[in-house]
């Protein structure tokens, strides 16, 4: 038996308990991890309030990325070894003591990262990686937007593209976060609150926009996020509002523009592994090099997962919240 975070029905956050559960068994595929630290991410949130379609054979529980150490592996497991210090990608089931990750979503933590630090990183370095490199095609001497420079995607965001040589606009709500955003590396970082992004985007860019846009607001920001991009440039929505919305094709023709809409949970195994690949080679040697850092705001027992939902409900947050499972007996 271990301990995990489990919920009967949907709610507020006092819904999450700590309680026993059996302990998982990996699959011939799937790899066993002790977690010492577990991501806390908006799916999260959304799942909790029953607002969040689970993946079918999705581990059972919340938590969507760990760190940790393998302590067992499936019969054709060969690409990892017990006692490997890992972070990984996981379906469900990251809010525990023990957690099963598919071995092509595995990753090696890169020097100098502590568990905690490890485990602020899949969830995020995967969403960016996939959205503005596979998809987007983001490169060096491109501009791009990236909205909520406060969050977990959008911190770690800001340094990618700063990293690879792009120029980074981004907004947020408060003067904190814009500072904050400033500091990991953004050349203009507006208060929407207090300014209007897209005429900001304009100017940085000197009327041309920018060739990629990463939104995590949805269809309230559909229209002036369209006003941003520049002639062929990439619009990539990965959350936030959603439902009918109308605008005109023109728009998007007139000017080669595109736009993409994902989700990375509920992607088949084979895309999953493509993208932890991807960032394995291509993310983690710059988070080794210290170009980009993991940012983590808090850190909570396991057991205090409520409290751990209830700071990133608020809104106060730069970068991510972990829950730390080496303490996860209530204080």
């Amino acid at each position: 038996m271990s301990f995990a975070i489990r919920f009967t029905h949907p709610g507020p956050p006092d819904v999450l308990h700590l309680v026993r559960v059996e302990r998982p068994e990996p699959g011939p595929h799937d790899v066993r991890i002790e977690v010492a630290a577990a991501g806390v991410n908006n799916a999260d949130l959304l799942e909790r309030r029953g607002h969040y379609p689970v993946p079918p054979n999705a581990p059972p529980g919340l938590g969507l990325e760990v760190a940790g150490t393998i302590t067992a592996l499936g019969s054709a497991v060969t690409t990892w070894k017990l006692g490997d210090r890992v972070c990984a990608l996981v379906a469900g089931g990251g809010y525990a003591e023990e957690a099963i990750a598919p071995e092509a979503q595995v990753m090696p933590i890169p020097a100098g990262l502590s568990m905690i630090e490890a485990a602020a990183l899949p969830e995020v370095a995967c969403t960016v990686y996939s959205n503005l490199a596979m998809i987007a095609g983001l490169k060096a001497g491109q501009a791009v937007l990236i909205h909520g420079a406060g969050g977990g995607i959008g911190s770690f965001a800001i340094q990618w593209a700063t990293a690879i040589g792009a120029q980074v606009i981004t907004t947020a709500g408060s003067e904190a976060k814009t500072q904050a955003a400033l500091e990991l590396g953004a050349v203009e970082a507006v208060n929407y609150r207090a300014a209007d992004f897209v005429s900001a985007t304009l100017d940085a860019t000197d009327g041309r926009g920018v060739d990629a846009i990463l939104d995590i607001v949805g269809t309230t920001y559909l229209r002036r996020n369209m006003e941003c991009l520049a002639d062929d440039g990439h619009l990539v929505i990965i959350g936030g509002a959603v439902g009918p919305v109308t605008f005109d094709l023109w728009e998007l023709l007139s000017r080669r523009a595109s736009i993409s809409a994902t989700l990375l949970r509920g992607r088949p195994a084979h895309q999953k592994a493509a993208i932890v690949a991807g960032v394995t080679r291509d993310v983690l040697p710059l988070v080794e090099a210290e170009e980009i850092r993991a940012v983590v705001d808090t850190v909570f027992p396991l057991a205090e997962a409520s409290l751990a939902h209830e700071l990133l409900e608020s809104g106060r947050t730069v970068g991510k919240v972990v829950l730390e499972t080496s303490r996860h007996r209530p204080r």
